[in-house]
This record gives structure tokens, sequence and C-alpha cells, in this order.
């Protein structure tokens, strides 16, 4: 799925339609000794049954957000495109 590199769109903040940058989502790292972790792993260790909150369905397809960044007042917003979708997001040369 191509999209392009800026846009016009609504932001809340000037609460009318501006020019924006359109920069794609990455997810964070993860911290590795949050207390939600930490219970998960001390849950998995040894002989146990189903631990709470594994999935037990994979989604095939996930939802490609974008970060919105308003050229006038520097505000993100963030936006999913489309709907579930296989296709990664990649710019579109222009």
């Amino acid at each position: 799925m191509k999209i392009v590199r800026e846009m016009n769109a609504f932001c809340p903040k000037c609460n009318k339609h501006t020019p924006h940058t359109v920069k794609m989502y990455t997810k964070g790292t993860s911290a590795g000794q949050a207390i939600g972790t930490r219970r998960a792993v001390r849950k998995r260790t040894g002989y146990h049954g189903k631990v709470k909150g594994q999935a037990t369905v994979k989604k095939l397809a996930k939802r490609q957000k974008v970060m919105l960044n308003c050229k006038e007042c520097k505000y993100i917003v963030e936006r999913v495109v489309g709907s579930r979708t296989k296709k990664k997001l990649e710019y579109k040369i222009e």
C-alpha cells in the first residue's frame, strides 16, 4: 500500500485542515523489567497449564498506522490507514 509523504488533513489543535507530513508508525521497544513481563515469565516456568493472556489465534493482518505531523503547530496525530491488511506501507515515489 503506497502512501504520500505529505497530505492535507484535519488538525484538532488548529481546528482546520492543514498540510501534514506523514511518517510511518514504528512500535517502541518494550520494557523487559516491567511488572507484567516479570509476572508472565514467572508463570511460564516449570510445569503449568494454560497461562493467562496467551493468544489462541494469531491475526494474519495488521492495522497499518501513520503519524501525521502538522506543519503549522507541530501537533502529531495517529491515523489508521484502511482496515486490516497484509500489505506493508511504503512511500509513493514522486
